[in-house]
């Protein structure tokens, strides 16, 4: 019998694409049924894919195909870039996706499970005539959020200089009452309205939504889907959680440096202070933050990264050590070289999965957040960008599985943050979150078995993935 093909379209870069393939991977272990193409877009000029890729074990059942570049003109707005690359990607896609569906040794094509940031592609889908299902690599809360969103917009006609007139919204998939200051950035501000819409709507096109997150975690959340009139009617499948292996790109003696470290440490006794891949404070935050953690008294490590250039959208680097020095207070690193390391960029699950690691300062990506919970780790929250604030929002207020640093801090696309955090409220932070007792190392505990268990047979996450495939597979056989 034939396979049944699944094309996936993960969106440019690989935080994504990891995601992607590790549902892919989830995917076909389940049902061998199943073949699947992953379509790689990339950024012009990046590299970093092809290392990725390149590393994968071929399979009959999962294959990669690298698109070809696309050139785009120069001075697109930020805001405009994603979809600019997506429009020039379509003819490439159709033909790749022609070849699949004609190919005699290929499969039956059956769906497409896109990025959600590559909701356009959902056109092609319809194209050829199979379903298109959208990959959402935050939680069911945030989803709800947003769908909730582009209604207020489109149908109640409320526009972002409305919103910040509010102090709060009630949101179908939240059970408290939403802070307009921690809605995503792109929710707030007027330039930004076309590429919300744009995005949201695109959202409201699918077929479904898989979503890496589970029902144990938002049980609020996924029920809001399918009892809340204001909510799309589509199914939801959240069947994480899917979490990101360590990327073995990076130099190991650094890591394994850390992890020596780490082995001398008492149990839940060290924060690990990390913003992400591409998280990273100016200099007056950073002064704060090395106060709070010397005045704290607790070990730490610091994964401290150097911010890009102003204005432009590249990862933050690390600090050579001659800057360290002049960056920090003085004397910091002597003083604290006991209790502590100031390094770059961290083995984030390898820390967290430490039994020494008691607490964690993060930004509140959601892949970060998942990590956390799995690992059974507290989180300290201190969102950046994009939807980080809701999902601090949630752990705080909602699950009861984060202590606040704060909620509604941002740093807007190459610009600088909304404010400045003193020591004393990070530090009130650092102690809090390495409480041993609280409620909240508790709540994380529970979830954290729960996390584990989920993907097991009985799970929740297990009975979805199975729920999910059925789908697939009937479009082949109706």
């Amino acid at each position: 019998m034939k396979k049944v093909e699944v094309v996936f379209i993960p969106s440019p870069g690989v935080g994504h694409l990891v995601s992607t393939l590790e549902f892919a991977k989830l995917l076909i272990n389940r049902d061998n049924r199943l073949r699947i193409t992953v379509l790689v877009i990339k950024f012009p000029h990046t590299t970093e894919v092809d290392v990725y890729t390149k590393s994968l074990p071929i399979t009959d059942s999962l294959h990669v195909i690298n698109l070809p570049e696309c050139s785009i003109p120069p001075n697109i707005p930020p805001s405009s870039l994603m979809n600019v690359l997506l429009e020039a990607q379509k003819p490439n896609v159709k033909q790749a996706v022609s070849n699949i569906a004609t190919g005699a040794e290929n499969g039956v094509l059956s769906a497409f499970v896109v990025d959600m940031f590559c909701t356009n592609m959902i056109d092609i889908a319809k194209e050829f005539s199979v379903p298109g299902l959208i990959f959402f690599t935050s939680g069911v809360a945030s989803l709800g959020l947003i769908l909730h969103g582009h209604t207020l917009f489109e149908q109640d006609n409320v526009d972002s200089t409305q919103l910040l007139q509010e102090t709060e919204l009630a949101i179908p998939s939240f059970a408290n009452l939403f802070p307009i200051n921690s809605l995503p950035g792109f929710m707030l501000r007027k330039e930004w309205e076309s590429f919300f819409m744009n995005y949201a709507g695109g959202l409201k096109k699918a077929d479904g939504i898989i979503v890496n997150s589970f029902e144990e975690l938002e049980s609020h959340a996924v029920h809001s889907f399918s009892s809340h009139p204001d909510l799309p009617d589509f199914p939801i499948y959240p069947v994480g959680p899917l979490l990101n292996p360590e990327p073995k790109t990076k130099g190991t003696d650094d890591s394994s440096n850390i992890i020596k470290w780490l082995d001398d440490q008492p149990p839940s006794s060290v924060v690990f202070i990390c913003f992400g891949s591409r998280g990273s404070l100016d200099e007056d935050q950073v002064k704060e933050m090395a106060l709070a953690i010397e005045n704290s008294g607790a070990s730490f490590i610091w994964s401290l990264r150097k911010p890009p250039p102003k204005g432009t959208m590249i990862s933050p680097s690390d600090y050579p050590l001659s800057d360290l020095n002049s960056l920090l207070p003085e004397g910091f690193l002597d003083r604290t070289a006991d209790i502590g390391k100031v390094i770059g960029w961290a083995p984030q699950a390898q820390i967290l999965a430490h039994p020494a690691t008691g607490g964690f300062v993060s930004h509140c990506g959601w892949n970060s957040t998942l990590e956390s919970i799995y690992f059974g780790v507290p989180v300290a929250t201190w969102p950046l960008a994009a939807e980080q604030q809701s999902n601090a929002f949630e752990l705080v207020v909602e699950l009861k599985m984060g202590v606040e640093i704060a909620l509604d801090y941002r740093v807007e696309v190459g610009g600088g943050a909304n404010y400045l955090l003193t020591a004393d409220k990070i530090e009130r932070g650092i102690r809090s979150v390495l409480d041993k007792n609280g409620e909240v190392r508790n709540n994380v505990k529970e979830m954290s078995e729960k996390s584990r268990n989920t993907l097991l047979e009985g799970g929740s996450s297990y009975a979805y993935l199975g729920r999910l495939i059925d789908y697939i597979i009937n479009q082949v056989s109706n």
